[in-house]
């Protein structure tokens, strides 16, 4: 059952395309866009009159992904929507019928079960590359099914990535120095961090299937892009340092154990030893990372195939060390230590542990009085330490049952150059500790402490991803890696607590402090408990640090690799590409790169505790992860690993923060700052991802308990500010018309508060849906370019006026609605053939005054500043006529916020009545600004009583007469454009444009009537004179006696009040007036539009102010 459906067009006839002409069956350009957006052809046929004779397709399709979703990018589904293997399959069966609309995006169940079947899901690591490598031509190598179980998928890669060159070189030092009960301590703190953060993974792990890119795919995936970004270039850098120090671990090796004569700085002095150290770790590190990027890059199967040899080392070393310890019990080995006093020597300059010695009965000196003496003779000046104290040799490896262990339980730190003493071995004083350092003792190298161990301990838990990273390899990945990885971990534990307790239990306590091996001739000092020969360890922890460093620059750039591919972060695409196999050549210079900052550093022990932050990092954030989910209790939160609790993620979590600053804080300071920066960056920057994480679903929550809250009581005076709906037009091409007003938005609000972008669309949903999606693309693009933060909302009605009216009721949610609704003024209101256009208008006066909702209208918005303008000095306007609830003082104060307007000066007029002491209100005026904390000059205008003008009548007149035409003249369209077509060929008398004499522009109205019209008016107005005459109407003569005289006294109002806010703020930026109330009664409303008309004329940029019935500025605190 695998078929789906072709488009398969009838003729006229009803004739069907065979199957053989499928090609051709598809149907072209569908027919001209009809309002539905461009839809395809057949979509909106349902309620249209069809052609006939026209080719109708009877089901047609479009796979392109979420054509119909919410526009959001979405992962791909393996599953659903994905029909490439479906291409050539067809349905034409009948059992189904009943779902054949539904396959394109609901497959049948058998066919998502055979997808499922064949779904695989290898990883892009180096397998795919290899099997690219040897691919000739067209032919392709079949993908295997992984099958890779437990242990070998998931148990020995996660053994071999966490021991490794910690053990190695520096846990006998820790134990010596630490002692060990803090070493325990140590050990446990590391090894409970990793378990809890595995017990974390597994369950992130479990939940649905892991692709490649591991514990980034997993942190992505659960917290977001920007976490995930942050995060996972996090642990690239963990990764990448984790490369340099596997690097520097190798060079120590060689250098120190195996060929030191290779060095090429040699110290002429002693003090100078740790320098030439330095310094030859940086020639050969960089040397050995060239050579290991150029193995990686040349050929990675060569890498995978050796992993189970450096496996295999590391085992044998651990196993070496078991057999070694076991056989101190019986034959403890000879390695003995050269004691002066109580203070350990370097026996690399002498090979007699004695001052002098007899031979052939002559008493001769040794090198090692050559060493503290100025010369070889008896009576040569010694060093005073060297005289006063004798030299003996205690056995460094005294064996298990020797009782050591009670030695070595507590801590001895100290300082850089302090000397490694024996504290039960009494010593005589008299050394001079200024030439001490000069003298063969084994001394501190670095300062130790508590905290410091930490750092560089904590390296040699990490790799607990190795299993998850492997993902696609597995078998049965959700199985395996939450078992795989736990049991990795606890054997590690097992071994490293071992270790610990057997190194303090076998080793003297000074040979344990001595970091290099100094005083066993240069042996590695694990090596002399080994057995059978100390080079087995040497050899075998060579090897291991030699494949760990390969893994790091093989892991490293597929990582960056993951990230870069992901998009998230814009300036990391780059790296995204490498060679025709997929190889990330360019992140794998990018980690050469980095990999070598850590070289030139030079100190396993500086570079071990970077390494560490970041990966402490990564950890806390699985933690974290989990716990978010399980606390949120998402629905996809489903994990088949039942062993985890939120109140144990977070434990995890908090000991990951504990041991990020235990370990160096400052260290973890920068970490946190890189990984801040990052996420701030992909916030702002990135690409928007929708990975259904659980951040998004923690803001979920967050905002519903907030909506909740603050639902239970309106704001408070003080805390009321503007929550604006914009309610904005749309061209035919559903282009924004006024994109300045969403930059007075912006201005207005500075991106505080609520912001909901509205526009309505006419028609049906189910017709407009695209053109709906399109909208409010457009919208919000025309948001983002004018930086108006907020929500965009497109509603589709079957009327303008009731599309408003359901924006104005029902725009946001629960206590985040808004007050205040934003609109631009109807500009061409005249000119419009359409008067429900300014009765739109005007209907939105009345549902804002209706809702106690405050209104602003923006007259001349083109007109208004954009974002990128700077007003010089001038002027904000406040004409205060009627009080509104304060709403005219405070839009002025929050304009001048913003840098647009914060020159401008804000000016305040109020007008004064005949009976009003114009003195006193504004010494009232200038008190009640002052209690407000506003800033601002006043001024009282005085109006006076003026006999109404003729030039008010006259327009009272011309007003009234346009009203009652509009009334008479509902022509039809057909009519309408009939008459057009008259006016143009006939011309006549009859055909008159009334020309308004007493104002041009605006005022000019045109008007034409039938001849039949005209006729018909004339008789029926001389049989009732109760209206004006058609034949004055014509003529323009006024009557002013039966004028409406409420309709003059308005006109009157305007045209004074014009007058003088012109006089005063023609040149003002901004003039901020209250807008009057709509008529009561409807019958007037086009005389309302004539009245703002008139009020606003000869002025540039306006806003007209209606409150919301509630006081939004207070004088008290």
């Amino acid at each position: 059952m695998g078929e789906r459906f072709v488009v398969v067009p009838v003729d006229g006839g009803g004739g069907v395309v065979g199957e053989g002409e499928h090609s051709d069956a598809v149907v072209s350009d569908p027919a001209p866009d009809t309002g539905s957006g461009g839809k395809e052809a057949g979509e909106d046929s349902v309620f249209e009159q069809q052609d006939p004779n026209a080719v109708v397709p009877i089901l047609e399709y479009n796979r392109e992904p979420n054509k119909y979703g919410d526009g959001v990018p979405k992962e791909n589904s393996p599953f659903i929507n994905n029909t490439d293997n479906d291409k050539g399959n067809s349905y034409d069966g009948t059992n189904m019928a009943l779902f054949e609309e539904e396959m394109d995006s609901n497959p049948m169940v058998s066919s998502l079960l055979n997808k499922l079947a064949n779904y695989t899901n290898l990883t892009q690591g180096a397998q795919e590359h290899e099997e690219a490598d040897d691919d000739e031509g067209p032919k392709k190598k079949a993908v295997k099914s992984p099958q890779m179980g437990t242990f070998m998928g998931v148990y020995l890669p996660c053994l071999q990535n966490i021991l490794g060159v910690i053990l190695f070189l520096r846990l006998t030092w820790i134990v010596g120095t630490a002692g060990i009960l803090e070493s325990l301590a140590i050990v446990g703190l590391c090894c409970s961090c990793t378990m809890l953060t595995a017990i974390s993974m597994s369950a992130i792990a479990t939940n649905g299937v892991v692709p490649a890119g591991g514990s980034y795919y997993m942190i992505s995936r659960s917290l977001g892009p920007e976490f995930g970004g942050a995060v996972g270039l996090c642990f690239y850098l963990g990764t990448t340092f984790a490369g340099s120090m596997y690097i520097l671990g190798t060079i120590e090796i060689l250098l120190t154990y195996i060929v030191p004569k290779a060095a090429i700085f040699i110290a002429e002095k002693k003090e100078d030893e740790v320098d030439a150290l330095l310094n030859n770790m940086r020639v050969y590190g960089t040397c050995c990372l060239a050579l290991m990027a150029v193995v990686v890059f040349v050929g990675v199967k060569y890498v995978n195939k050796l992993a189970l040899v450096f496996l295999a080392c590391v085992i044998l070393s651990i196993l070496a060390i078991y057999a070694g310890v076991i056989k101190t019990i019986f034959e403890p080995p000879d390695f003995p230590v050269c004691m002066l006093g109580n203070r350990t020597l370097q026996n690399n300059n002498f090979d007699k542990c004695f001052k002098t010695e007899v031979i052939d009965n002559i008493t001769v000196t040794t090198k090692l009085w050559q060493l503290f003496c100025d010369g070889p003779e008896l009576n040569a000046t010694c060093n005073d330490y060297f005289v006063n104290n004798n030299v003996t040799e205690v056995q460094g490896i005294p064996g298990l049952t020797s009782g050591v262990i009670s030695e070595n339980m507590w801590s001895e730190y100290g300082p850089l150059g302090m000397m490694v003493e024996n504290k039960k071995v009494s010593s005589v004083g008299g050394g001079d500790p200024v030439q001490d350092i000069y003298l063969p003792y084994v001394v501190n190298d670095i300062t130790t402490f508590f905290t410091l161990l930490v750092g560089i301990y904590f390296p040699s838990v990490t790799g607990i991803m190795a299993g998850s990273n492997r993902s696609g390899d597995l078998r049965d990945a959700q199985k395996s890696i939450p078992i795989g990885t736990i049991l990795a971990i606890a054997t590690t534990s097992i071994i490293y607590i071992t270790c610990v307790v057997l190194f303090g239990g076998c080793i003297e306590g000074v040979l344990l402090r001595d970091k290099f091996g100094d005083s066993v001739k240069g042996n590695l000092v694990i090596g002399t408990l080994s057995w059978p020969s100390p080079w087995v360890i040497v050899i075998g922890s060579f090897f291991s640090c030699c494949g760990a460093g390969l893994q790091s620059l093989t892991g490293a750039p597929r990582l960056l690799q993951a990230i870069a591919r992901d998009g998230i972060v814009p300036f990391l695409q780059v790296f995204g590409h490498g060679k025709a196999n997929g190889e990330p050549t360019w992140a794998l210079l990018l980690t050469a790169g980095i990999c070598e900052i850590g070289i030139l550093i030079a100190s396993l022990d500086a570079v071990a505790p970077i390494l560490s932050m970041f990966f402490l990092m990564c950890y806390l954030f699985v933690n974290l992860a989990c716990a978010v989910q399980t606390l949120l209790r998402t629905p996809n939160w489903r994990p088949r690993f039942k062993y985890y609790h939120w109140a144990l993620s977070f434990l995890g979590m908090s000991l990951c923060l504990a041991l990020m600053f235990i370990s160096s804080w400052y260290y973890a300071i920068v970490a946190m700052v890189i990984a801040g920066c990052i996420y701030k960056y992909i916030e702002y920057r990135g690409a928007e991802k929708e990975w259904g994480d659980g951040i998004r679903g923690l803001s979920l929550n967050a905002a519903r308990y907030a909506l909740i809250r603050l639902e239970e009581a309106p704001p408070h005076t003080k805390n009321w500010r503007p929550q604006v709906l914009v309610l904005l037009n749309l061209d035919s091409d559903q282009g924004v018309k006024h994109p300045r007003l969403l930059s007075f938005t912006t201005q207005l609000k500075a991106g505080k508060g609520l912001t909901i972008v509205g526009n309505v669309l006419e028609g049906t949903y189910l017709t407009k849906e695209a053109e709906a999606k399109r909208a409010e693309q457009n919208i919000k693009s025309a948001m983002s370019a004018e930086r108006t933060k907020g929500f965009c909302h497109v509603v589709v009605s079957s009327n303008l006026r009731d599309g408003f009216s359901h924006l104005i009721q029902s725009a946001g949610l629960g206590g985040m609605k808004h007050n205040s609704v934003l609109m631009a003024w109807p500009g061409n209101w005249k000119q419009s053939n359409d008067p429900q256009s300014w009765r739109n208008f005007i209907e939105t006066v009345r549902e804002t005054t209706a809702a106690h909702q405050a209104l602003l209208v923006a007259k001349n918005v083109d007109s208004f500043p954009t974002n990128q303008d700077r007003l010089g000095e001038g002027t904000i306007d406040v004409w205060w006529v009627v009080h509104d609830g304060g709403m005219l003082m405070l839009l002025p104060f929050l304009l001048r916020q913003h840098k647009v307007w914060r020159k401008c000066k804000m000016r305040i007029f109020t007008v004064a009545q005949m009976d009003d002491n114009s003195i006193q209100m504004k010494k009232d005026l200038q008190m009640f600004l002052y209690h407000l904390r506003l800033d601002a000059e006043v001024e009282v205008v005085e109006m006076h009583d003026n006999d109404i003008s003729a030039f008010t009548y006259e327009k009272t007149l011309v007003m009234e007469q346009r009203s009652q035409m509009l009334k008479q003249m509902q022509l039809s369209r057909t009519e309408r454009e009939r008459e057009a077509q008259l006016i143009h060929d006939r011309n006549t008398a009859s055909h008159a444009t009334i020309n308004d004499k007493a104002d041009t522009g605006p005022e000019r109205v045109h008007m034409t009537w039938t001849k039949d019209k005209l006729f018909t008016e004339r008789n029926r107005n001389r049989e009732c004179n109760a209206t004006v005459a058609v034949r004055d109407l014509f003529n323009m003569k006024p009557e002013w006696e039966s004028l409406n005289q409420s309709n003059v006294r308005r006109m009157h109002t305007a045209i004074k009040l014009n007058e003088v806010v012109v006089n005063k703020s023609q040149g003002a930026h901004l003039v901020l007036l209250n807008m009057p109330g709509p008529p009561k009664n409807r019958g007037g409303d086009e005389n309302y539009m004539e009245f703002l008309e008139v009020l606003l004329e000869g002025l540039n940029r306006v806003l007209l102010v209606r409150g919301g019935g509630r006081e939004v500025i207070t004088i008290y605190s």
